[in-house]
């Protein structure tokens, strides 16, 4: 679980080959873009047939967590040693050209490959389970009941050494064709951002158990980017 300052090595599926210059092999730049997720598509193969489920996700140092029941067919066929393919997209404007060629997105994305291990170790697993929900909400796990032994046992963690992958990242304007920079269209970006809203408390809330400060001033790594 330790992390690693060197850049990944491109590989042949990790090779660009479309708008390479959008693509960077740098550990702090995907780490980062993985840690602003909240969720990740986890796509396998179960007898030769391809299948994607998305799921929450955790880092620790290079190790990705991800968990579900130990009933789940994707998450047993990973265990078993079949390749895994993890993919994060992160949607930060649209992009509007003067042509319909042109339509783009700006976005931070990162997809990685390679086997994936069933964590068996208990004091790992357990600490997997925090990273994953501190991942989601910062300061949640100290308040929350950890899980007791059935759910423990009921529950499977997995996890991806980052060894292969790579981040692909576009930004600013669109780019037209000289000639449609004299067409009388608009065009430029619209930011799209994801905001929390005003934290809703539970029914059957005990009396004086108030708002914690990670609840009411939630904000996601990288919220305020402009």
């Amino acid at each position: 679980m330790g992390t690693s300052s060197a850049a990944l090595e491109p590989t042949p599926r990790t090779t660009l080959k479309r708008a390479p210059d959008r693509g960077t092999y740098d550990r702090e730049a995907i780490h980062a873009i993985l840690d602003e997720a909240l969720i990740c598509h986890l796509g396998f193969s179960i007898g030769g047939k391809p299948g994607i489920i998305p799921t929450i996700l955790g880092r620790s140092g290079d190790t990705v967590y991800v968990h579900g029941s130990t009933a789940n067919r994707a998450l047993r066929a990973l265990a078993a040693g079949g390749d895994a393919c993890v993919e994060v997209t992160l949607i930060d404007a649209l992009v509007l050209g003067r042509s319909a060629f042109h339509q783009s997105m700006n976005y931070r994305s990162v997809i990685l490959y390679g086997p994936m291990r069933e964590v068996t170790d208990a004091q790992e697993k357990l600490e997997a389970l925090r990273v994953m929900v501190e991942h989601a909400i910062p300061g949640r796990w100290k308040d929350v009941r950890g899980p007791n032994v059935q759910e423990f046992q009921r529950t499977m963690v997995l996890a991806l050494d980052i060894h292969e992958g790579t981040a692909k990242v576009r930004s600013g304007p669109p780019i037209d064709d000289e000639e449609d920079y004299e067409l009388a269209c608009w065009a430029g970006v619209i930011p799209l951002e994801q905001r929390p809203g005003v934290p809703a408390s539970d029914g059957r809330l005990l009396p004086g158990v108030d708002v914690p400060a990670y609840a009411s001033d939630y904000r996601r790594p990288g919220e305020s980017r402009s």
